[in-house]
């Protein structure tokens, strides 16, 4: 995979996406520009679950972006894709040896420095801070600040990526302070149509091509 950790990072939401949403609305994100798709669900209806991974891992293909498994190395070694790890989900280093050394892991780094310097030090593509500003997905998760972005930038050459309450009136504020990627939910994909979630998309590609 030969995409590059830099844009739009779009995560699934299995209610958001629900009643045979997930497909046209994913497929119109990923025309609009999406770089990397991470596919959360957290049911254990292991048999879909692997069909919609199935399904996605074509999907992006297609369009030359990542499709990242949230919280399942089995499923993600089977698949041949990446990974993105939470504090609490299992060891970075065995996901990197199962996975080996071409594929995306990320991790979860909240609001800690520290949590980055062990994610770098174990393997990890990309290091994922958040929450930023209020978030339906995850509204308890510890704040983060511009600043502590910033801080990152500084210290770690892995990409970043800012996570947590993200639109695009204030996505522009964490790519100055050194965002490499914006993760979005709801701000993508709680829309009414595909085509709306194709138009955000791209509204949300442009903050990193503002010349364009």
């Amino acid at each position: 995979m030969t995409t590059p950790l830099r844009g739009l990072y779009a995560i699934t939401d299995s209610t958001l996406l629900a009643e045979g949403r997930l497909l046209p609305y994913v497929e119109a994100a990923l025309r609009g520009g999406v770089q990397v798709l991470q596919y959360r669900d957290k049911s254990t209806d292991a048999a879909r679950r692997l069909a919609e991974a199935s399904t996605l891992r074509d999907l992006c293909a297609r369009y030359q972006a990542a499709l990242i498994i949230n919280d399942d190395l089995a499923l993600a070694a089977e698949l041949g894709v990446g990974l993105h790890l939470g504090q609490t989900d299992g060891s970075l280093a065995k996901a990197r040896a199962v996975l080996g050394p071409q594929a995306i892991i990320g991790a979860t780094c909240h609001a800690r420095l520290d949590f980055a310097e062990q994610a770098q030090a174990e393997g990890a593509s990309y290091l994922a801070f958040g929450r930023f500003f209020n978030s339906q997905t995850k509204p308890g998760a510890p704040a983060a600040t511009p600043e502590l972005l910033a801080e990152a930038r500084a210290r770690f050459a892995l990409p970043l990526v800012a996570i947590g309450g993200v639109t695009r009136d204030n996505g522009a504020q964490l790519i100055a302070q050194g965002a490499d990627l914006l993760a979005v939910v709801h701000a993508l994909f709680a829309a009414e149509t595909a085509a709306e979630v194709e138009h955000r998309a791209r509204a949300f590609q442009s903050l990193f091509t503002p010349d364009c």
